[in-house]
């Protein structure tokens, strides 16, 4: 008897889910077809004290693990149970949030990382944090209501939205030079307040305007100017004035005349081929 109910206990108990420390294992399924499991692992996004986060503390999900099928969109409905998600981003690794993020364009964002990312899953109200550490699956990506596109159809769908609407297209461009100009204003206007006043120290930052404002250098412009040092370097080298650099030389010349005794030999073989090779 006490035999069969460790056998009954054994079987009763639900094996294990292993994740990394300080996380909690959520199970998904792509479909319900599907009978393995794919694991989330999360736990509440935490920085150290007195490092700034660009995600709300208390409030952010960290998700580890996210395969490649499993969109934004896939996530916050997955989610959506534990509590109101005000946003969810994807990345192809953690952010360390020390530097202020940029808005995401839909025309000018690299390609997406094809592979596992990490999620920050933003709620609402800290509870929802909470409530998805203990979510219990397993979850399903792909239902009838919200079926995920896989295959040629995701492909297709993928190549569909690499067009660019083009008054999309201007409108983005037109708010993005905006605040551009804007932002140099603002700099340029903060620059000129503080011209000429002294710091804690008691300097005085001088700086220099022309008339002319200074061009960009192009990538021409800069193989000009590395040829330009390369040549005044040559000038300032002694040539043949150490033993290796007459080794160097010779194997230099070397190389250059079996360089073109081979370059000769295929010349001779295609003028063979096309029956105009005379030697005399």
């Amino acid at each position: 008897m006490a035999a069969r109910r460790r056998k009954r206990g054994a079987r009763d108990s639900e094996p294990e889910i292993p994740s990394p420390p300080g996380y909690s294992a959520i199970p998904i399924k792509f479909s319900e077809k599907q009978q393995a499991s794919h694991y989330l692992y999360v736990r509440e996004h935490k920085v150290r004290e007195g490092t700034k986060s660009s995600w709300p503390q208390k409030r952010t999900l960290f998700v580890l693990n996210v395969p490649p099928y499993c969109t934004e969109e896939c996530l916050s409905r997955l989610f959506s149970p534990c509590g109101a998600v005000q946003s969810v981003e994807l990345q192809e690794k953690p952010d360390l949030g020390d530097s202020p993020k940029e808005p995401k364009s839909k025309f000018f964002d690299p390609t997406p990382v094809p592979g596992f990312q990490v999620a920050y899953v933003v709620f609402q109200k800290p509870g929802g944090v909470s409530a998805a550490i203990v979510l219990k699956g397993p979850l399903v990506v792909s239902t009838e209501s919200h079926p995920v596109k896989s295959g040629i159809h995701k492909w297709i769908s993928n190549y569909v939205d690499s067009v660019p609407d083009p008054e999309t297209l201007r409108v983005e461009v037109d708010t993005f030079m905006e605040a551009y100009d804007k932002r140099i204003a603002e700099e340029e206007a903060k620059a000129k307040e503080e011209e000429g006043v002294p710091d804690e120290e008691g300097w005085v930052k001088v700086t220099r305007r022309g008339r002319r404002p200074v061009l960009p250098r192009t990538e021409a412009a800069s193989l000009r100017v590395l040829e330009k040092e390369r040549r005044k370097r040559a000038r300032k080298e002694l040539l043949n004035f150490y033993a290796w650099q007459h080794r160097e030389t010779k194997m230099e010349h070397l190389a250059q005349l079996r360089k073109k005794f081979e370059e000769d030999k295929q010349r001779i073989e295609l003028m063979r081929a096309q029956r105009k090779f005379r030697p005399y």
